[in-house]
């Protein structure tokens, strides 16, 4: 009777190690995969090889007023670039929690002006955040000091991207082109990043100006859908560079009477002049891009985030 106890006892401790086993084995398969779709890939790959599509993506530029807030979701992953002003913060909160969202995979704070983080302290304070990217410029505002107040409180790591870096959100490529470091014109500190999913192309330029879309020529900066610089700024969107995006799409994220006079009638009648159809928050509100690979689709929604 011991004797039998005694296997009985091994067998048990069998079944259970085995047990034990298959599931952290099936963890890290599931780890495997979640690192392989979310994790940076740290290389030059200027060709931009297309991964399979699944889903769609949905590309939202939000209408934060004179403001840069902009998501982009694919099945179920989300990337936010900017989050407009401080006041916009936390109307951006509430709005992305009704969407449902529980984590940012990654966030792009494009550069440092307020109109582009000065919402983000109150995203990293409420959101889960993977990865965070900003260029190495040090500003004394007290709104950049939020902003790193709330990634040392979070643990949240500032990563410093560099061009030729790629990164994937779902079954979307993002392919890093400028990262500026000029003290002196935050605009042209910049990141600017090219999505590609499918066959369709998106390319988000913060509020670069001529001069770092001067430097862009030589890349792959074909796309079909262009997020404006510098909100219509007279100082972007150059000829040359229109000749080469050769967007079909231009969204311009822009406040509705704002004293810059943007955007700019000179740098409308060049995106004109490009052939491309313009959308702009001030008049269409909150303008979403829906891709399925092939085609881009558009439609308008009030969304009252303006702070």
């Amino acid at each position: 009777m011991k004797e039998f106890f005694r296997i009985l006892i091994i067998v048990i401790a069998v079944l259970a190690f085995s047990l034990l086993y298959a599931k952290s084995e099936t963890k890290k398969q599931q780890d495997r995969k979640k690192e392989e779709t979310v994790k940076p890939i740290i290389k030059s790959n200027s060709d931009m090889v297309k991964l399979k599509v699944d889903g769609k993506l949905n590309v939202y530029y939000f209408d934060v007023g004179q403001a840069d807030a902009i998501v982009i979701e694919n099945n179920g992953y989300y990337m936010l670039i900017d989050a407009g002003n401080n006041s916009d913060g936390k109307n951006l909160v509430a709005y992305f929690k009704r969407m449902g969202i529980k984590k940012f995979d990654r966030v792009i704070a494009t550069h440092a002006h307020e109109d582009h983080i000065g919402g983000m302290d109150d995203i990293l304070n409420n959101f889960e955040v993977d990865h965070f990217y900003m260029p190495d410029v040090v500003t004394t505002t007290k709104t950049f000091e939020d902003v790193i107040t709330a990634l040392e409180e979070k643990n949240i790591e500032l990563e410093i991207p560099k061009v030729g870096d790629v990164f994937i959100l779902g079954t979307c490529k993002f392919e890093v082109l400028h990262v500026g470091t000029e003290e002196d014109d935050l605009n042209d500190s910049s990141i600017v990043v090219r999505g590609l999913f499918g066959n369709n192309s998106f390319l988000f330029t913060g509020d670069a100006t001529g001069n770092v879309e001067e430097n862009l020529l030589d890349k792959n900066i074909d796309s079909d859908v262009l997020k404006v610089g510098h909100h219509g700024s007279k100082y972007s969107s150059t000829k040359e560079f229109l000749d080469i995006v050769t967007p079909e799409y231009a969204i311009i994220s822009v406040g509705d009477g704002n004293s810059y006079q943007h955007p700019h009638d000179i740098s409308l009648n060049r995106i004109k002049a490009s052939g491309a159809k313009i959308y702009r928050t001030d008049r269409d509100g909150t303008i979403i891009a829906t891709s399925d690979g092939e085609d881009v689709t558009f439609r308008m929604i009030e969304t009252e985030l303006d702070g």
